[in-house]
């Protein structure tokens, strides 16, 4: 498929436009006098994540993926969902604090940590059981879920979630989570039974209904539930591991073209083995011995 020069650089410009909306849920924070900052700040950094899982698609079908634009992804992210969570929870409730900015800098440090690791395994070939998985909470998700206090504090008034001390200890769970070995199931692998569509387009559409007259509410359910089906993702994980029959048949061809592979250099050690040579190709003492009872010659007798 041609690509329109032109339009190349759009994945790069919506990764832009992911880390503006990061720094503008920082500013939205800052203004105490806007009524409801709190929320526009949150709904910048939900909007960051929207453009943050349409920048790759974008790239992948105009065929202008390249390693600047990966960088600038992982930079954007770290401003997003990183430091843009940190100083929002900062702002609204750890200000003051004696530990409010240590949990916040424990938050922001996981993130980068999590982005790094991203990273160098981006080259690697995932484990056939592992397709369809991240190690971890993506930093998206981390920062919605960060934001769970301050989401029950805008719906129902003050409570448990409003003491500092929670806030904290919940900044640095979920930058725990994103750093973590949790394998968390991805939502491009997720796949829809033909005769499940039309429900779910159905459920969407009463979804999005709703997210505009219930937000935080809606909102705060779509986070519960994400942090409900980690323990699902991580049994999902384990049972994939122990049945070979479920992946999929390229991860099972592959498998099977190792499996073949080693027992052909098997087969291939014990044949050397069986005609007198080692595994180096040394000949065996036994048939050192053997090749010298040879080299004698006994002389035919004469009739």
């Amino acid at each position: 498929m041609a690509t329109v020069p032109g339009v190349r650089f759009l994945p790069n410009a919506i990764t832009v436009l992911a880390v503006s909306s990061g720094l503008t849920a920082v500013a939205f924070a800052l203004q105490t006098s806007l009524p409801n900052h709190f929320t526009y700040s949150i709904g910048a950094i939900a909007a960051a994540a929207i453009l943050d899982s349409l920048d790759g698609p974008a790239a992948r079908l105009l065929r202008s993926q390249s390693r600047v634009g990966a960088e600038l992804d992982s930079l954007s992210d770290a401003i997003s969902f990183g430091v843009a969570p940190a100083l929002l929870l900062y702002i609204w409730m750890l200000q003051g604090q004696p530990l409010g900015w240590v949990a916040c800098l424990v938050y922001a440090v996981c993130t980068v940590l999590r982005l790094a690791r991203f990273n160098s395994l981006l080259d690697t070939t995932p484990k056939p059981w592992a397709k369809g998985f991240f190690t971890g909470v993506p930093s998206p998700a981390g920062a919605l879920l960060a934001t769970m206090p301050l989401l029950a504090t805008i719906r129902f008034g003050s409570g448990f979630w409003t003491e500092p001390w929670v806030v904290g200890i919940w900044a640095i769970l979920m930058g725990f989570l994103m750093v973590s070995r949790l394998p968390t199931i991805a939502l491009k692998s997720v796949r829809v039974a033909p005769k499940l569509i039309v429900p779910m387009l159905v459920l969407l559409v009463v979804g999005v209904a709703a997210l505009f007259s219930e937000p935080h509410l809606i909102l705060l359910l779509g986070l519960m539930v994400y942090l409900l089906h980690l323990p699902y993702a991580a049994w999902k994980y384990q049972h994939l591991r122990r049945h070979p029959e479920l992946w999929d048949s390229d991860a099972r061809r592959e498998v099977a073209r190792a499996a073949r592979r080693r027992r052909r250099s098997s087969r291939l050690r014990v044949h050397r083995r069986v005609a007198g040579r080692a595994s180096d190709g040394t000949p065996l003492p036994r048939q050192r011995r053997l090749g010298r009872l040879r080299s004698v010659r006994v002389p035919r007798r004469k009739r």
